[in-house]
């Protein structure tokens, strides 16, 4: 399947030069690289949540292959979904899917289902790759969409999508590296002064690489983080690839750009090594 862009025109400009000049403005120049194993990116429209997608993947060496995880808004396809073969279009160009890998985490859990339909017109992985493909010319994809947030389901995905990886490492050069991609916003539609209260507990859970409590903080405390379920699969993940440490990027919210702080969303970028 070749998939078009869903939301190009709308959460991001729509032309290629419009989109290379829009990316652009949101990346750090001169920032240190870190050599991470994942991250949280925000997922809304670009004029809101840019600023801190640019900060995150301006701090993190690109590698040759990126799982993209990301929440299911849409309430279309398999609960788990993960799209297998074909190629992702936007206007810097098309981006290919890394069967091999994508066909290696669905043979490790039976939780996650090959379908396209929940990817056809979800926004939450398309947003992040102008940021990829403008920082990397030559580079491939595992898109998996999650509407199953059950714990059970997160810890899955995330031993999965470790296995797949370790086994491919074995086999392949270091340009074959792997980022997994946890695409999140934070709280939702409450002050900003809330919403910094909130995020920060989730934050924390998240920096301190603790996915399960990550995930009853945010049950817990009612945060409406709407990717807490692909956070949670990340940092799953990543502890089982070896990470010992996670550090927070920048945090902000959509106020910062409307004006509107009684209403707003915040984002988090964080970097997982």
């Amino acid at each position: 399947m070749h998939r078009q862009p869903a939301v190009a025109g709308y959460f991001y400009q729509g032309s290629s030069s419009a989109l290379k000049d829009q990316v652009e403005r949101f990346l750090v120049s001169g920032a240190n690289k870190i050599r991470a194993l994942g991250i949280v990116s925000p997922h809304a429209g670009l004029v809101y949540s840019g600023s801190v997608a640019g900060a995150v993947y301006s701090r993190i060496e690109l590698p040759g292959t990126f799982v993209l995880i990301g929440p299911n808004h849409t309430g279309l396809g398999a609960p788990v979904s993960l799209m297998a073969k074909g190629e992702w279009e936007t206007p810097l160009g098309t981006v290919r899917i890394d069967e091999e890998l994508g066909a290696a985490i669905l043979a490790r859990s039976r939780l996650i289902r090959e379908d396209t339909l929940a990817h056809q017109k979800e926004h939450s992985l398309e947003v992040q790759l102008p940021f990829i493909q403008y920082l990397k010319k030559d580079f491939a994809i595992v898109p998996i969409q999650m509407m199953d947030t059950r714990l059970e389901t997160c810890l899955a995905l995330g031993n999965a999508v470790a296995e797949a990886i370790l086994n491919q490492r074995r086999a392949t050069s270091d340009e074959r590296r792997v980022l997994i991609v946890a695409s999140s916003d934070m709280s939702h539609y409450i002050s900003a002064e809330a919403a910094k209260k909130k995020d920060q507990k989730a934050i924390k859970r998240i920096l301190d690489l603790d996915a399960q409590g990550l995930y009853f903080t945010v049950r817990d405390e009612d945060i409406t983080m709407c990717g807490y379920g692909p956070a949670v699969a990340m940092i799953t993940a990543c502890n089982a690839l070896g990470a010992t440490k996670a550090e927070l990027i920048k945090y902000t919210n959509s106020g910062e750009v409307s004006g509107d702080y009684e209403q707003v969303v915040g984002y988090a970028g964080i970097v997982v090594s």
